[in-house]
C-alpha cells in the first residue's frame, strides 16, 4: 500500500481502499447467489488486500452506504 492510498480519486470520490472494499463485496455477493454478505466473511476476504480492523471496515461500509440487516 502507499501513501496515496487515502486519497479520493477525482472521478467519483473514492479512495483506493473504499474501491476494494467495493470490489470484494461485489465479489462476494455473487459467489452467495447475491445474498448478503456478513461482515466477518468480508473483513477476511479485505484482509486479504490490506489490513483494516473491524471496527475501521463497519465505519466505511457505513460511509459507502451498507446496510445492515
Amino acid at each position: 500500500m502507499s501513501i496515496h492510498d487515502d486519497i479520493p480519486d477525482v472521478r467519483d470520490g473514492l479512495t483506493r481502499k473504499e474501491r476494494i472494499v467495493l470490489y470484494v463485496l461485489h465479489q462476494t455477493q455473487k459467489e452467495r447467489g447475491d445474498h448478503n454478505v456478513p461482515t466477518p466473511m468480508l473483513w477476511g476476504r479485505v484482509c486479504e488486500y490490506f489490513y483494516i480492523s473491524p471496527e475501521e471496515l463497519s465505519r466505511m461500509l457505513a460511509r459507502l452506504g451498507a446496510m445492515k440487516y
